[in-house]
């Protein structure tokens, strides 16, 4: 595995979408975790090397609201399994993605060899107390991301549930908060604009068997935030029954334990992207 080496085939992938690169506008809410890697592996190629230290690897998931997209309005959750070595860099893999539009189901299947699968989203906002600022991880000022962490006044929860068979996939609780009125004269509540770009690697399922790699390079304004709590209806009785999954159905609702499992990781950072723009580009075949 140390030596693998991987030629890009310079041979696009045709999409039912317009022609790339595909533009999506939004918000987002993107948090790093740190995963145990034997939860990352069950998920990632054995062909492809995890980038791992001390038995964990990088993880996460990418929760967007896209309000401009090839497919319109639509959500989405990513699951972000762990990170693949892609020399001289790393890929992400994306172990599960979730999308309540057929089309952006169909063309993730189709084109760009994702995990896609239809889904329920639904939102629920609740007022909580205003509290005092607190101070942000001393590290972020270094990227020029503030000083404090954003200060809630509501609390959303967006319950992501499976449209086949209706299955309760999770439940993530993310606080959102008001610009004070000094923050909306400065402009300083958006947070800085950046530019990042997020290589990954996709394929490897039924729909599309080849491996791919395609990059989205993201404009957008960031701050920190308080991490998301997710939580699983299930999450009691899935790890005592996990050792006798045998049958389709149980084999796939190991799969969401496992997806609930990456995104229940330890948080590392957690960013707001507001005035989102990404771009993704054509995958190229591996």
């Amino acid at each position: 595995i140390a030596s693998l080496s991987m030629d890009v085939v310079e041979r696009r992938i045709s999409s039912g979408y317009a022609k790339p690169p595909w533009i999506f506008k939004g918000s987002a809410l993107y948090q790093i975790h740190l995963v145990k890697s034997a939860t990352a592996r069950a998920f990632i190629p054995k062909e492809l090397r995890l980038v791992e230290a001390f038995g964990y690897t990088l993880g996460g998931f990418f929760l967007a609201s896209y309000d401009d997209s090839p497919a319109g309005v639509f959500d989405e959750l990513v699951v972000i399994a762990g990170t693949v070595w892609n020399p001289p860099t790393s890929c992400a893999w994306a172990a599960r993605v979730l999308v309540n539009s057929d089309e952006a189901c169909h063309h993730g299947r189709k084109e760009v060899g994702l995990p896609s699968q239809i889904a329920r989203f639904s939102k629920k906002i609740t007022a909580i107390p205003k509290r005092k600022s607190e101070r942000a991880f001393g590290f972020l000022d270094t990227f020029g991301l503030g000083t404090t962490l954003s200060q809630p006044d509501d609390l959303v929860e967006v319950k992501v549930s499976e449209v086949d068979g209706s299955a309760d996939i999770c439940s993530i609780k993310v606080r959102s908060d008001e610009p004070s009125k000094m923050e909306k004269k400065l402009g300083k509540w958006m947070g800085p604009a950046i530019k990042m770009s997020l290589p990954s690697f996709s394929g490897n399922t039924k729909f599309f068997p080849n491996l791919l790699k395609y990059s989205c390079h993201l404009h957008t304004r960031v701050r920190p935030v308080r991490p998301a709590v997710v939580s699983h209806p299930l999450d009691n009785e899935t790890e005592k029954n996990s050792e006798e999954n045998h049958t389709s159905q149980e084999l796939l609702e190991n799969e969401r334990r496992l997806s609930v499992a990456v995104m229940q990781s330890k948080p590392i950072i957690a960013l707001q992207f507001k005035d989102l723009t990404m771009q993704v580009e054509a995958p190229l075949l591996v």
